[in-house]
């Protein structure tokens, strides 16, 4: 199994933490952010991860040469575009990793690896979008509209009447879903807005005329890391998981 980090960012929300520091080099007890993330990946059995860069990229770099060995290629994507565009335009510069099924993570979400377990042993999709459910979502979370398990929308915007769940920001990719992921990361792309899309805004333009289903990991442990806040709640969090 293949995996893709989408790490391009510097996360400013952060700062001053991560003033000369990208987000995914922050620590987290132990480990830093992104070596968590390999950390839960590895567990499900990924052995071959593309991370795409772009803040301080050789900060990056040097960190992933160390984490390599016989059992785990890792290796890197420059996206110089990453102070101007939102996350589509780092799958886009990702695209021709997308050969075959692969897993998607945002680098910002630390994930227990029980999650990753129970995606790849969904029901066979082309796309499947990772969510979970809570009692209420702010204005920050990527909601979800369903039917069943079937992804209707997505977006931040969604009406509370309309909102079913979150995307916690990780997507499994099998089948014809690579092929249909870079079709359309492709269309975009190629419009004068490509380079200010989300990329689950695509996943939802493809949702109105594939199949792209859901699965709920309610009850395990992920953490998203936007706000100082939530470095100190995921930091607890991956107190118990060695």
């Amino acid at each position: 199994m293949k995996a893709i980090i989408l790490s391009a960012g510097q996360g400013s929300r952060l700062l001053p933490l991560t003033e000369g520091r990208p987000k995914c080099l922050l620590p987290i007890g132990p480990r830093t952010l992104i070596e968590w993330q390999i950390w839960a990946l590895t567990q499900g059995g990924v052995n071959d991860i593309a991370v795409v860069v772009g803040y301080h990229a050789r900060d990056v770099q040097d960190l992933l040469k160390r984490l390599e060995g016989p059992k785990l290629k890792i290796r890197t994507i420059f996206n110089p575009f990453y102070k101007l565009a939102d996350n589509l335009a780092s799958c886009w510069m990702a695209r021709h990793e997308m050969n075959r099924d692969f897993v998607i993570l945002n680098g910002d979400t630390v994930i227990q690896p029980k999650i990753f377990q129970k995606l790849l042993s969904s029901p066979a999709a082309p796309i499947t979008v990772t969510i979970d459910k809570k009692e209420s979502y702010d204005a920050d979370d990527m909601k979800v509209h369903l039917k069943g398990e079937k992804l209707l929308d997505i977006g931040k915007t969604l009406p509370p009447e309309r909102t079913d769940g979150e995307s916690i920001g990780m997507l499994l990719f099998r089948g014809e879903g690579p092929t249909l992921f870079t079709h359309y990361l492709d269309e975009i792309m190629h419009t004068p807005e490509g380079l200010k899309w989300w990329y689950l805004r695509a996943i939802g333009q493809i949702a109105e005329r594939a199949n792209v289903t859901t699965c709920n990991i309610e009850g395990l442990g992920w953490g998203e890391v936007d706000f100082p806040a939530d470095l100190e709640r995921v930091t607890k969090l991956v107190e118990d998981w060695e």
